[in-house]
């Protein structure tokens, strides 16, 4: 694998971040609605990202539109939020080296898509109930809510953006607690992108408390491209060019990441996470 020249390294060196110097990412988030009668959206990716592939950011698309063809949301905006490294899974790359991947993922080709590294940035796992606590307080608490254009204003829906596993997980007795699965179903929602091979009709049976809260969204190109696989190509030292953006690539080979996929445990913390199947791992 080829080390990028110089000139990039300053470019593509991490940001100093921390609790103490964060900011709510807002540049993307869309501050006035075009139809009031609509009710405004925010998506949420949560996930470990190591490292984000473009089904991770397809998969934001995928939601839009849905959103816009089938529903009566307006999107005000996405974030793709990484784990801390408190999530403890092999092949999960250092905070500080996902929020930067995931960064310059998001930061060159779209308008609407942004990075939040406040999950990342904690030391303690933050359960997915809590990250979305955290993105219904700064939209609708901190900047309360949307411009509706009319003179009023109006709360923003924030939702889970997940793949079909994690509605498997939610309908495993025992996985999710029925607290959680309220305050994640019941107060947010999910949108969730469908997989080959994965029968969601069944999940879907032993969630119907919150049925109406969830919003599955059929891939019409057939993408099953994963982190998991991504870190295995390097390792063998085969291109992963047009499986991830181009950027993250050359970040890869600049700070020699997934040579070695490491040991670590592939267990989460808590059930909050669904053992990282909220995203393609």
């Amino acid at each position: 694998m080829s080390t990028s020249s110089s000139n990039t390294s300053a470019e593509m060196a991490p940001p100093a971040e921390s609790l103490d110097t964060y900011a709510f990412p807002e540049h993307r988030l869309k501050r006035v609605m075009n139809d009031p009668s609509k009710t405004p959206l925010v998506l949420v990716s949560a996930g470990s990202f190591s490292p984000p592939t473009y089904l991770h950011l397809r998969m934001q698309e995928m939601a839009a539109d849905y959103a816009k063809f089938s529903t009566n949301f307006e999107l005000m905006g996405g974030y793709l939020s990484p784990v801390s490294d408190a999530y403890r899974k092999a092949g999960l790359a250092s905070a500080e080296d996902r929020i930067s991947m995931c960064r310059l993922a998001v930061d060159g080709g779209s308008e609407w898509l942004m990075l939040d590294p406040w999950e990342a940035l904690h030391k303690e796992y933050q359960p997915t109930a809590v990250v979305l606590d955290h993105f219904d307080h700064e939209i609708n608490v901190v900047r309360q809510g949307v411009d509706c254009g009319n003179g009023t204003r109006k709360p923003v829906r924030v939702a889970l953006l997940a793949g079909a596993d994690l509605i498997h997980t939610m309908s495993t007795p025992g996985v999710w607690s029925d607290k959680d699965l309220d305050h994640i179903l019941g107060r947010y929602g999910a949108f969730i992108v469908e997989r080959s091979g994965t029968d969601i009709d069944e999940a879907l049976a032993a969630l119907q408390p919150w049925r109406d809260n969830i919003h599955v969204i059929q891939q019409l190109i057939q993408n099953d491209v994963s982190s998991t696989k991504i870190r295995l190509f390097l390792r063998r030292e085969m291109s992963v060019r047009y499986l991830i953006p181009t950027p993250v690539i050359k970040y890869i080979e600049q700070h020699h990441l997934y040579e070695d996929d490491g040991t670590g445990s592939s267990t989460a913390l808590d059930k909050g996470k669904g053992a990282e199947r909220v995203n393609p791992t």
